[in-house]
């Protein structure tokens, strides 16, 4: 289909970072994703987060599943690597390749119904291995590409656009990956770019399973009153321990206000929204501490966003189960067959 297709062409007098690409270089396919879809807004942010880093596009290796989220990584980073596995099977396709080949970037982008449910298990093990990856879930709350049914993210008591509500408790993937051992994580909302695109920067630059829950408001089917995963909703419950930027249709409301003070921020439709922003005392490196303040603040119906733990001593998978600094596809068959000798002395240590 020639239509999604952008030109080759690029203007002469665009900026060029350290690696010599444009930010043009960083793009994928034009998406066929609804005008005005939260899951656009991150990956413009992906585009612009590796466009600051100078990465190399060949560098990185970008990993999905399957439903509307799982489609984004068509629409950034045309000129890298790129697999889309199986319903909720990312987590293992990506090991597999960062086992394989640990040189590589490793960007998995999965949604809530493509990790919360079938891909549980997957996104479990992922994040207790520490795989050296950027795992991002592009959350809003409903199947969008099977007409808007609940996903396991959607808060009790959330009503879907025909007005159904949803009596089952949500799972709660922040804190699943801080039970589970993820040294990175952060939540922010798919309208603000300045504070999601140095998340993404710095879930690149660490070292081990760092997640990220992208608050993605579906303006289908879960953009509307009642549902907590919705534009309006976000605005007036977001609590963030950094910087926060809001978007409204095509147009963009900012806020630059200090650590600890409140801001009344004025939107299109007349109202006022109060943000307060985390004192500068918050410590992101306690993890007991922090999944207390994330349940506290959550009984409260408020959305906590910003990089909100961070291991500054974490190991990733490599280093817990002692490979080689040799990538493994690049090992020769006397590497990998040591001959007999070996292989009994190994099975002696077995028994």
């Amino acid at each position: 289909m020639t239509y999604l297709a952008k030109p080759k062409l690029h203007h002469p007098s665009l900026s060029k970072n350290q690696a010599g690409y444009t930010r043009r270089d960083y793009e994928g396919k034009i998406s066929t994703l609804c005008a005005g879809c939260g899951h656009d807004s991150i990956s413009a942010s992906i585009i612009q987060a590796c466009w600051e880093l100078d990465i190399q596009p060949h560098r990185v290796a970008k990993m999905s599943g399957i439903g509307c989220s799982s489609k984004t990584p068509d629409y950034f980073l045309g000129n890298s690597h790129g697999f889309n596995s199986v319903h909720g099977r990312m987590p293992s396709v990506l090991t597999g390749a960062n086992l394989a080949n640990r040189d590589l970037l490793y960007l998995g982008v999965s949604g809530d119904g493509d990790s919360a449910s079938i891909g549980l298990g997957q996104f479990a093990h992922c994040m207790r291995r520490g795989v050296n990856m950027v795992y991002i879930v592009e959350n809003n709350g409903v199947y969008g590409l099977t007409k808007g049914q609940f996903s396991a993210t959607a808060d009790k008591g959330s009503k879907s656009k025909r007005g159904v509500v949803n009596s089952d408790e949500p799972l709660d993937m922040i804190g699943m990956a801080l039970l589970l051992g993820a040294t990175y994580v952060a939540r922010s909302f798919s309208g603000d770019k300045k504070q999601l695109v140095p998340l993404i920067k710095g879930a690149i630059e660490h070292k081990g399973a760092a997640f990220i829950d992208v608050v993605s408001p579906c303006i289908a089917f879960n953009n509307h009153a009642g549902s907590t995963k919705s534009y309006e909703y976000v605005r007036q419950h977001n609590e963030a321990v950094n910087r926060l930027d809001f978007i409204e249709d095509h147009q963009e409301i900012t806020a630059d206000y200090a650590p600890g003070e409140t801001v009344t921020v004025h939107q299109h439709d007349g109202s006022a929204l109060r943000l307060k922003k985390i004192a500068s005392d918050y410590d992101a490196t306690d993890r007991v501490k922090v999944m207390n303040y994330l349940q506290e603040h959550a009984a409260r119906g408020e959305v906590i966003t910003g990089l909100l733990y961070i291991d500054p001593d974490s190991e990733d998978l490599h280093e817990h189960i002692n490979t080689v600094d040799t990538p493994l596809n690049q090992l020769g068959a006397k590497d990998l067959c040591p001959g007999t000798p070996a292989l009994e002395k190994i099975n002696d240590s077995l028994r």
